[in-house]
């Protein structure tokens, strides 16, 4: 009898051992044919963009666990030390399975918790019509080069067109998700994604915001998402924050910050140049409306001695990168990530966004806040004086 009591507690110890307590997560990973002691990682983003890990353990004949608690859900990936790719999921408390394909890491399967679970059907969904988009591209590829050929506008415009339908309706799906999965994780996400939409349609980012459900609304990225409404509609600091601007006919004050790519960019760099010093963040509405502008008269006139360097008031990599990205800012992009603390806009006494200011190639400021063929008057001008 003893000898069966204490097999019956062995078993209850293995079974605990497998199982997650009511405030933690148990990550339960398959993997085959990868040799035993591999690492596997479970990786997150940080607040600068960088990829880290958080935990590590081995594998072991083609399993591995992770064990640990979760105060909110977030997007974390599992990474296996010796594969491409990573796998993503919500870690959050709760048993979580994830059976990775070595062959095609997109092809694993999460599953297990109600976010983990919404997650992949989300993205099942939007496979579908991902793939109808890529097939349209491929169905007309060669229609759309013969077009820009014979330059038929007609016929590029009606390509367009339709493709743009195809976004609208992944679009349109995401936005229906948020309505009728208030909960889930991923509708938060797909909320705080509308803002590195070209334009961000404030009002409807506001809608879907308040339809979801209260835990979300006052989770990190639901308070992300209030902070980013509030500045769209604010987007000027106390006044308390902001030094005095350098006055026009001044020497412009040096500084320098990193790149996307972590390398330092200083003004003095720019020296002999006609430059402008553009203040803009990825979550300006403004800003962006006003980026296709900025690009058009950089693309003509950089050939000519015209230098761009666009200080951003950003918090976010992640934001920042995609909207330099998505507007195709090719010139030099720095910041601090410290939202309206941006020394850098401190110096300059920049009080709202946009802001630009308008070096001649000594480095003096000779205007400031041209918008549109003011801007471009005054550069032509600058040019022609060089």
């Amino acid at each position: 009898m003893k000898k069966v009591l204490m097999l019956v507690s062995a078993v209850a110890v293995m079974v605990s051992c497998n199982k997650a307590g009511d405030n933690e997560y148990l990550v339960t990973g398959t993997v085959k044919d990868i040799k035993d002691g591999t690492n596997v990682f479970i990786e997150k983003q940080d607040s600068i963009g960088r990829i880290v890990a958080i935990d590590t353990v081995k594998i072991e004949k083609g399993k591995f666990t992770f064990k640990g608690s979760a105060t909110e859900p977030a997007i974390h990936m599992v990474q296996v030390e010796s594969l491409m790719g990573k796998v993503p999921f919500i870690l959050e408390n709760g048993e979580i399975e994830i059976a990775i394909d070595k062959d095609s890491i997109q092809k694993s399967v999460v599953s297990g918790t109600y976010n983990n679970d919404e997650l992949t059907n989300f993205k099942a969904e939007g496979m579908k019509i991902q793939k109808t988009m890529m097939k349209f591209q491929q169905d007309n590829m060669m229609k759309m080069q013969q077009a820009q050929q014979a330059q038929d506008t007609a016929t590029m415009n009606g390509l367009r067109k339709e493709f743009n339908k195809l976004q609208e309706g992944f679009m349109k799906q995401s936005e229906d998700y948020v309505g009728s999965h208030p909960k889930a994780f991923i509708s938060a996400l797909i909320v705080d994604g509308m803002f590195n939409q070209m334009a961000p349609d404030l009002e409807k980012i506001k809608k879907h915001f308040a339809q979801l459900d209260k835990s979300l609304q006052e989770g990190t990225v639901g308070k992300g998402i209030a902070k980013k409404i509030k500045a769209i509609e604010n987007p000027t600091p106390p006044a308390s924050q902001s030094g005095s601007a350098p006055a026009v006919g001044s020497v412009a004050p040096d500084f320098s910050a990193k790149n996307p790519d972590g390398k330092p960019v200083s003004l003095k760099e720019s020296l002999g140049k006609v430059t402008i010093i553009d203040f803009w963040a990825s979550w300006c509405k403004p800003c962006r409306a006003e980026n296709p502008n900025v690009v058009a008269l950089y693309n003509e006139l950089h050939g000519k001695g015209l230098n761009i360097i666009g200080v951003s008031l950003d918090k976010e990599a992640g934001a920042w990168k995609d909207a330099i990205a998505k507007d195709k800012l090719t010139w030099n992009q720095i910041s601090n990530l410290q939202y309206w603390d941006e020394p850098i806009a401190k110096t300059y006494g920049v009080e709202s966004i946009p802001a630009t200011f308008i070096l001649d190639a000594s480095g003096k400021i000779v205007a400031k806040d041209l918008r549109g063929d003011a801007l471009k008057a005054k550069v032509n001008e600058l040019l022609a004086a060089k």
